[in-house]
């Protein structure tokens, strides 16, 4: 009986984890609001933009989004795969919603860092192009770092498809293959 109560205060504790996703919804709606002020900004100077001007609020908007899109999936498929099934009524539920395992989450998770990095390396690159100043060193950081996340993405990878293929079965050989003749003596 001790055994049980154990196991069943165990398994219960994965509750404990709601209220960080539940934060994590707080968070995007704040995300929301920022992305709703800098695009009213952005807005209220468009008479003012040159091109390079509206590339950089397009990314500025694009970088915001790709961190709410992270949010949003951590949110869902962290409780789903950690909590419990989200019951959405009669709502259709996104294709990928039950489907993205920790393997998923993680690859979806690197992506979205490396996106929000290139972006980020891009915004640096717009204004070396519009003759800004940028510090060489800072350069130097930003693309190391991010070659450093495309890196740990690959590691990441491989060793997911590693674990994956040992995961499955051997195949077996075809049925209508014969086996191998010996060698003539």
């Amino acid at each position: 009986m001790l055994r049980r109560n154990v196991s069943r205060s165990l398994f219960d504790a994965r509750w404990i984890m709601a209220p960080f996703y539940f934060g994590l919804v707080v968070a995007l709606l704040l995300l929301l609001f920022v992305f709703l002020r800098q695009l009213l900004n952005y807005v209220l100077r468009i008479a003012d933009m040159g091109p390079a001007d509206a590339v950089l609020m397009a990314l500025s908007l694009i970088d915001l989004s790709l961190v709410a899109n992270l949010m949003l999936i951590v949110t869902l498929a962290g409780y789903e795969n950690f909590v419990t099934r989200i019951d959405s009524g009669g709502e259709r539920r996104p294709q990928w919603m039950g489907m993205v395992d920790f393997a998923a989450m993680k690859s979806k998770l690197m992506g979205s860092i490396i996106a929000i990095s290139a972006i980020a390396l891009l915004r640096i690159f717009m204004k070396i192009e519009e003759g800004s100043r940028i510090d060489p060193e800072m350069l130097r950081w930003m693309a190391g770092i991010h070659g450093m996340l495309l890196l740990s993405a690959l590691v990441l990878a491989v060793t997911e498809r590693l674990a994956r293929h040992r995961l499955l079965p051997p195949p077996e050989p075809p049925a209508s293959v014969p086996p191998p003749m010996p060698p003539p003596a």
